[in-house]
């Protein structure tokens, strides 16, 4: 278990905490570039690490992710004017380009200087793989794009989407990296029976760490590996490969990004059917909305006949929604002073270890994990091996793909 300072720590992400000051340090998706389909399209509300915020596609196709209220008077400027390259405050007109710069102050006279200034707080863009992300952290200290395989991919190979997750983020993470809830809480007829591993190891890497669990197969061992990419990255292989990513949009809720991806071909029609929004991952969402139609307001669609019956040990329909209702479940921000853990809890273990290591080095003006953004560029690996081979032995020549 951890201290309840130590809880804090992890949880909170709001500018000035420790945790928030690290993940600004990386580049974070802020929305989906479908949701800024075209030049001086609408503008859209985004909240990112506990920031009210605005985005907006300008004239030139160029993103734009502004602190939501107007510095002059604090209207919001999502009801802004998107045009001729900036958005412009209807309050009383006042206009900034994506770079948060006050181009035009038509209440004020030609010879003001107010616009030299005024700025917005706004954070670079950049457009990839379906998502649209930004750097919130310091300027001097902005990485290169880290080199996320799925990113680097046609549209094609990719399947982009995402849920709202109505708890802290760090709820989600930890699920992500919990290997033997597999045998229990999605056993029944979205996935097949789990047992629980016979064998794990953490292979550390430059942005991150793997941890790859075993289980003994047609004596054998299948290796399964949950890779971790700082600050909130998930990467786990099946038939096909996916990404998750859990976004903090403030304390208490979570944007949960999920890309299914194939790294060597086009996604097939079928596949692109099961793993679209209203799939065996997802379940269905709320018309118009990222919030699960299954959530905590009905209990999540539990049916009891279902779960005595044996075919769903959770008796509740979809994967996602059966992580939502355990992760929620447990409070906004969970009490992480009052768990009792064992054996089979080693990765989260590791996990928060790992964070709380970032975070030192992070607060004492160390080096920080993912600096070079090539060490992201990592595959996740699932591979039988003899029994008698080390996971590590395997995991140099197929964890890493060819550079694109």
């Amino acid at each position: 278990m951890l201290t309840i300072e130590q809880n804090e720590l992890l949880t909170r992400i709001g500018r000035g905490t420790p945790m928030g000051g690290l993940i600004r340090r990386y580049w974070v998706p802020a929305l989906l570039a479908e949701q800024l389909p075209e030049p001086d399209c609408d503008p859209v509300r985004v909240k990112l690490l506990g920031e009210p915020l605005v985005a907006f596609r300008d004239t030139l196709g160029r993103i734009g992710l502004l602190q939501e209220l107007c510095p002059h008077r604090t209207a919001s400027l999502f009801f802004g004017r998107n045009e001729e390259c900036g958005i412009r405050c209807i309050y009383h007109g006042w206009k900034f380009d994506v770079e948060g710069n006050c181009v035009d102050v038509p209440t004020e006279p030609p010879t003001s200087t107010i616009k030299e200034r005024v700025k917005a707080r706004a954070y670079p863009c950049i457009e990839r793989g379906g998502l649209i992300w930004t750097y919130m952290g310091p300027a001097d200290q902005r990485p290169e794009f880290p080199a996320i395989e799925w990113t680097e991919l046609p549209a094609s190979h990719c399947l982009v989407t995402r849920q709202l997750l109505e708890c802290n983020w760090f709820q989600g993470f930890e699920g992500g990296f919990d290997s033997s809830h597999l045998s229990f809480l999605h056993k029944g007829d979205l996935l097949a029976s789990y047992s629980l591993p016979t064998h794990t190891e953490f292979v550390p890497t430059d942005s991150g760490f793997v941890y790859a669990y075993g289980r003994d197969e047609n004596g054998q061992t299948m290796w399964t590996t949950d890779t971790m990419l700082m600050p909130f990255h998930k990467l786990i292989a099946a038939a096909l490969f996916q990404s998750q990513i859990w976004v903090p949009i403030d304390d208490e809720t979570t944007m949960l990004y999920c890309v299914t991806y194939h790294p060597d071909r086009p996604m097939s029609a079928d596949e692109l059917s099961a793993y679209a929004s209203g799939n065996r991952i997802h379940a269905v969402k709320e018309v118009g909305s990222d919030r699960m139609a299954h959530n905590r307001d009905n209990n999540y669609g539990i049916d009891r006949s279902l779960q005595r019956s044996g075919k769903s040990f959770s008796g509740m329909k979809g994967i996602g929604v059966q992580d939502s209702a355990i992760q929620e479940s447990m409070g906004l921000i969970a009490d992480r002073s009052v768990e009792f853990l064992v054996t089979s809890d080693i990765s989260v273990v590791q996990l928060r270890r790992y964070l709380q290591r970032a975070i030192e080095d992070e607060q004492a003006g160390r080096e920080i994990p993912g600096t070079d953004p090539k060490s992201f560029h990592l595959r996740p690996v699932y591979q039988a091996a003899p029994n008698d081979v080390p996971f590590s032995d395997i995991f140099p020549t197929a964890a890493f793909p060819p550079a694109v």
